[in-house]
């Protein structure tokens, strides 16, 4: 896998930004951070469920990186405790693989709902499609390129945190 599928997705956009491509892995919150050279919390990590509603497709959730998921909220926003994809149903039902999962360019019947714990940031860093990579957008730039179905207030852990306006 390769970012290049991501890349098509967001320059439909108009975007010409740069797709950040990592030596080591940033499969997870913590890697994702460091190579990115910022905050963990300013990791948007998109979570990825079996959709309550038909469980043949995927649900993600894309949240800051110090937000867990809360099984009450979900249940409430999506009809049906939150049930993570394994990791064999990852890459058909979402587009990407472990580690590079993103709400770009996403399989078909994806649905995508973005968390508020993101709206305190100006900027994070979402995955671009493979365990290698990331790509810095404003909050509003997730949201168009994302073609979410809107925001969900689905997580917790992530309040306590003062107010960032990096």
């Amino acid at each position: 896998m390769t970012t290049s599928h991501v890349r098509r997705h967001l320059e439909s956009f108009g975007w010409q930004g740069t797709i950040l491509e990592f030596e080591e892995s940033s499969a997870t919150v913590e890697l994702a951070a460091a190579q990115a050279g910022t905050e963990p919390r300013r990791i948007a990590k998109t979570l990825g469920f079996y959709d309550p509603e038909n469980p043949a497709q995927a649900v993600l959730v894309v949240a800051a990186g110090d937000a867990k998921v809360n099984g009450g909220k979900f249940k409430r926003e999506f009809g049906g405790k939150p049930r993570m994809l394994t990791g064999d149903d990852v890459l058909p039902l979402t587009g990407h693989p472990v580690g590079g999962v993103c709400p770009f360019a996403v399989a078909d019947g994806t649905k995508i709902m973005l968390d508020v714990s993101l709206q305190r940031f100006n900027t994070v860093f979402p995955a671009a499609g493979t365990a290698r990579s990331a790509v810095e957008l404003a909050i509003p730039e997730l949201e168009a390129f994302s073609g979410a179905g809107g925001w969900v207030d689905v997580c917790t852990g992530w309040q306590n945190e003062e107010s960032a306006s990096e």
